[in-house]
């Protein structure tokens, strides 16, 4: 009984059971500025000299502030799990590489900044997961290609996008009509070239769109443009109106574009880029009238030809006009022909037909149509029975048939003068153009003097050659009627035609009237001589080298053997051997005996107190003398 009442006394001493406490946030990082007394939570590390996102972030924070540092790469773990975060700055870094799903926890994210980076490109993934993302900031870095389906997830809430200061050239027209929530549109300073027809007409709520300094000729009316009244600056604008920035753009200031001019602005900075006439002249200061288009000219067209069955066939049609026209092609049937598993339509205007058939005779119909017109040509193809098979083996030296693909090979010389190329196949030559003096590389162009026919300014000479399909233009001027082609090349057939550009005295428009075409051929090129191989030369060198050698070797050997002449027929400094008969000379001075000597030279005039005698004497074999 007496335990009881000491238990009762060491009862108070027990620890009570306290409430559980928030849980310890993490510690701010090195050189970052961390706000955790009060909600919202930040991370503020501007300029902080970081290389990567810091590992010990508040997952907690809703504002995170990374801009002027080096981070170079944002991993998958770098925001991980920072569902609250509503504010995200990595401007001005070097970020180069986005991991896909980065973003992914980031649902909340309301602003993300990624200007100011070297980002290059943008995926499918990398933004993935911004499922309420407003303002979107990717400005100045060096984006060329953004993926069609790299918005998808932010599509309905994104109000404000800035892509400029790339190198985009294209962009993925579709994704972009479907952001119908943007307020604010940047594509300024890009390399966009052109803009399709209605890609902003479902930007409902679309208030500025920047596309300064691109390389577009023209801008496409757009329904969106036709409802809100345009403006050229955002200050005083009312809320329905639409600021459109186009300044900058080499704009070419045609019929295409009158609906522009026709609208109210207050500024005057755009200017005409082209045509030549309207170049450099503000836009606004131009005229309505000036703003003229001209009718597409058929320049050429493909002769009368006739193919086998089963060979392919083209068919070409070149027209000129402003804009450029548009060719298309119909069908003796009166079908509206393009690209199919039988034929191809390239925007050239060559048609191709790639296996033809009995059927596919006929008049093919060239159409050019433009803002300003069309005009039409009409192309005949005939189409014969198919060639009779040939046997492996076979010699047959007839010439491949016209119109056969397979007839690509030069013109032989013999075929190069202008009576032998009328029998080919081919447009009929116009008498009144001719082609004389033609060479390998040059031919002269000569036609009749078209002056009698009023109006005329210019000529132009249009050829291409049977090699390609690309058209060279010479303007001449009118008062010529020859010209000396100086860039042609060898070998190869060119149809030509000559084409007089007068002033159309009913529309005060430019026209163009044909002269005439040709065809003709250039000579095949001599081949060169060949210089000396490489190893050739090497050869020589090593020849004429040891050639070299050889000489100073003949030549040393030479001077010692006159040298050991000089000498008496021996070395210098050596004794010789004493021969079977010889005179030689020995000096005495008193103790020493008889010495062999070289033959003594020519003697000098004895010096003062010197006495010297010399002792001749025959040497021989036998001691006995010899000679006198």
């Amino acid at each position: 009984m007496a335990v009881l009442p000491l238990l009762l006394c060491l009862l108070p001493l027990a620890p009570a059971s306290s409430p559980p406490q928030p849980a310890t946030p993490s510690p701010c990082p090195r050189r970052c500025r961390c706000q955790t007394q009060s909600l919202p939570l930040s991370v503020l590390c501007p300029g902080a000299g970081l290389l990567f996102v810091p590992p010990s972030l508040d997952r907690r924070a809703a504002e995170l502030r990374l801009a002027d540092n080096f981070i170079a790469t944002v991993r998958r773990r770098d925001l991980a799990n920072m569902t609250g975060l509503l504010h995200l700055s990595l401007s001005r870094n070097t970020i180069r590489h986005v991991a896909a799903g980065a973003f992914a926890d980031l649902r909340a994210l309301r602003a993300l900044h990624l200007d100011g980076n070297r980002l290059t490109s943008l995926g499918e993934g990398q933004l993935r997961g911004l499922v309420n993302l407003r303002h979107l900031i990717l400005s100045n870095n060096q984006l060329a290609a953004l993926a069609a389906g790299a918005l998808d997830d932010c599509a309905e809430t994104l109000e404000d996008l800035d892509l400029s200061y790339n190198n985009l050239e294209q962009l993925p027209w579709e994704a972009l009509g479907r952001l119908g929530n943007v307020n604010t549109l940047g594509l300024d300073h890009n390399l966009l070239a052109s803009v399709p027809a209605g890609a902003f007409s479902r930007l409902h709520k679309l208030a500025r769109l920047d596309m300064t300094s691109n390389r577009l000729t023209t801008i496409p009316p757009d329904p969106l443009f036709s409802r809100l009244p345009l403006l050229a600056r955002p200050r005083g604008s009312p809320a329905s109106a639409l600021v459109l920035a186009f300044g900058g753009n080499p704009l070419h200031c045609n019929c295409e574009l009158v609906w522009l001019r026709r609208l109210a602005r207050e500024d005057d900075l755009e200017a005409c880029a082209s045509p030549p006439a309207l170049g450099g002249r503000y836009f606004w200061a131009v005229g309505e009238e000036e703003f003229v288009c001209e009718p597409p000219v058929v320049t050429h067209r493909s002769p009368p030809l006739a193919v086998p069955a089963g060979r392919p066939a083209a068919l070409r049609c070149r027209a000129v006009g402003d804009p450029e026209p548009r060719v298309r092609w119909v069908s003796p049937q009166g079908r509206l022909l393009g690209n199919s598993s039988r034929a191809r339509a390239f925007p050239n205007g060559t048609l191709e037909l790639l296996v033809t058939e009995p059927g596919d005779g006929g008049i093919f119909t060239c159409i050019a149509a433009n803002a300003a017109g069309e005009a039409t040509a009409a192309v005949e193809l005939t189409v014969g029975p198919p060639p009779p098979p040939q046997l492996a083996n076979s010699t047959s030296c007839d010439p491949p048939r016209d119109g056969d693909p397979d007839a690509l090979t030069p013109p032989s010389a013999a075929s190069v003068s202008a009576s032998s190329k009328a029998a080919d196949a081919g447009p009929p030559t116009d008498r009144g153009v001719q082609v004389t003096e033609h060479g390998a590389t040059a031919a002269l162009v000569q036609w009749p003097d078209q002056r009698p026919f009023p109006g005329i300014r210019m000529y132009q000479i249009q050829y291409n050659s049977s090699a390609d399909d690309i058209l060279v233009y010479r303007m001449i001027p009118a008062d010529s009627s020859s010209f000396l082609l100086t860039d042609l090349a060898s070998g190869r057939t060119y149809d030509l035609c000559v084409l007089a550009v007068y002033e159309d005295g009913a529309t005060g428009l430019t026209a163009t009237r044909p002269v005439g075409c040709h065809r003709f051929s250039t000579e095949p090129a001599l081949r060169p001589c060949g210089a000396p191989h490489a190893p050739f030369l090497g050869g020589t060198m090593i020849i004429a080298l040891g050639g070299v050698i050889v000489a100073s070797v003949l030549v040393f050997i030479f001077v010692l053997l006159m040298r050991y002449k000089v000498h008496g027929g021996q070395p210098p400094g050596k004794t010789k051997a004493p021969a079977p008969v010889s005179s030689v000379c020995s000096q005495t001075n008193g103790a020493l005996g008889p010495t062999l000597a070289p033959p003594a030279p020519e003697p000098a005039a004895p010096r003062a107190h010197t006495v010297v005698q010399l002792d001749c004497e025959p040497w021989g074999p036998s001691h006995e003398p010899m000679g006198p």
